[in-house]
């Protein structure tokens, strides 16, 4: 057996005690973490360090070097959301429905494991984290593969969530971690039949593509982040600015920021005199139509057909001129990936036409798009944004780590 089979054989003999450890150990085990991470952040912002050092020296881009990098304010944002998720309802063993049949079969749904979970994801150790809680909560044992540019935060971070989980009387094997982060080992998990259950990438659009297309297990995608805003006529230009420079600016290397902005033609320039004051705080990069163009002058560079469906990750925003509210529905659904999109408007019908029109996980009347996350939608961490229709979609948190199965209780039924 190769060493991933090895570590896939040992996370699905270990999700077998987890399925059935009950709320309150699990829980112990959620707390353990927090506490462990608390303790001993010191060693975890040392590991980050020679991450962030390396990729200093690789020329890693600053937008993605924020993404990699761990405070002490981030790791108590992280410990906090492991706690968020020890607080929340355990959705193993709940029954969707019960009811009694003709025949006298009482026959139930109930919520149970996936059972062993892998992630692939890129540089952004708080990943490591998320997951792990979020899967051990839902009772799933979980294989973790990040990306080589936060491999010491990644290997500290397992290791102290396994002495955790020991500590507690579960396997340490319930979390464990790919050391190898070479293109090869991606591939042999992508492949893990028997042991993998389902596999998760959370990553940039090349990533998901190619998992989605090379993997042999079960594969959720999530995070392709094309999200736009669109700007109506009947908009609240100073909300409408704020909430474009909210959506770009915040973090851009984030799945949920924008990266293409519609304004209608009729105030395109009264918007953008608010606009640009903003967005010039970061000196964010336009690429415009032609149209907007006339209005941007200088200020702007020449879109390209690519640029209408570009992740940038970066201060870079795309910038379309429309006619109207179904124009931007239609370039929307064309363009865009089914993750986050937003209207910005006073008038409620064309709201709720964009509401029902638009194909996305997540769709937004005048708020950033930047609040499609776990934590802000109450489900704690989340484990990724699911942009497919099936099973799970948008902000992944317990219940979707889930799945079902009948319960039929009889007393001697037999079918004629």
């Amino acid at each position: 057996m190769t060493i991933l089979q090895q570590q896939g054989q040992a996370a699905k003999s270990a999700a077998y005690p987890l399925a059935t450890a009950g709320t309150a150990k699990k829980n112990a085990a959620l707390q353990a973490m927090a506490n462990i991470l608390t303790d001993r952040q010191a060693k975890w912002l040392q590991a980050n360090a020679r991450d962030i050092a390396a990729a200093r020296e690789a020329g890693m881009r600053p937008s993605l070097l924020d993404r990699l990098a761990l405070t002490a304010e981030r790791i108590a944002g992280i410990v906090d959301g492991i706690r968020q998720i020890c607080a929340l309802p355990d959705p193993i063993g709940r029954v969707d429905r019960m009811e009694t049949r003709p025949n006298g079969l009482i026959i139930g749904r109930r919520r149970v494991p996936l059972g062993v979970i892998a992630i692939i994801y890129e540089a952004r150790p708080n990943v490591t984290v998320d997951a792990a809680a979020l899967c051990l909560k839902s009772g799933n044992a979980c294989i973790l593969r990040g990306g080589k540019e936060a491999i010491h935060s990644n290997r500290c971070a397992a290791s102290l969530m396994r002495e955790a989980l020991v500590s507690v009387g579960l396997p340490a094997d319930c979390i464990s971690l790919v050391q190898d982060t070479s293109r090869e080992s991606a591939n042999e998990l992508m492949h893990l039949d028997g042991y993998v259950d389902v596999l998760i990438p959370r990553g940039g659009a090349g990533l998901i593509r190619a998992v989605a297309k090379e993997a042999s297990v079960p594969v959720i995608r999530t995070g392709e982040g094309v999200c736009h805003i669109y700007v109506d006529s009947e908009a609240n230009l100073d909300m409408a600015a704020e909430i474009l420079y909210n959506a770009k600016c915040s973090r851009p290397s984030v799945c949920n920021a924008v990266e293409c902005v519609l304004v209608q033609e009729d105030i395109a320039g009264a918007f953008w005199a608010k606009a640009l004051p903003l967005l010039d705080r970061h000196d964010v990069e336009l690429r415009a139509d032609g149209q907007a163009l006339g209005v941007l002058g200088g200020r702007a560079l020449p879109a390209s057909e690519k640029d209408w469906d570009a992740e940038y990750d970066d201060y870079i925003l795309a910038v379309r001129t429309v006619r109207d509210c179904q124009e931007a529905v239609s370039f929307i659904n064309a363009h865009g990936t089914g993750h986050s999109e937003c209207i910005v408007t006073d008038n409620y019908f064309k709201a709720q036409r964009f509401l029902d029109a638009v194909d996305a996980a997540a769709v937004y009347v005048n708020a950033s798009t930047r609040f499609t996350d776990g934590g802000e939608f109450g489900l704690g961490a989340e484990i990724g944004i699911s942009t497919q229709k099936m099973h799970a979609r948008g902000p992944m948190g317990l219940e979707e780590l889930t799945s079902s199965k009948y319960v039929i209780y009889g007393e001697g039924q037999i079918r004629e």
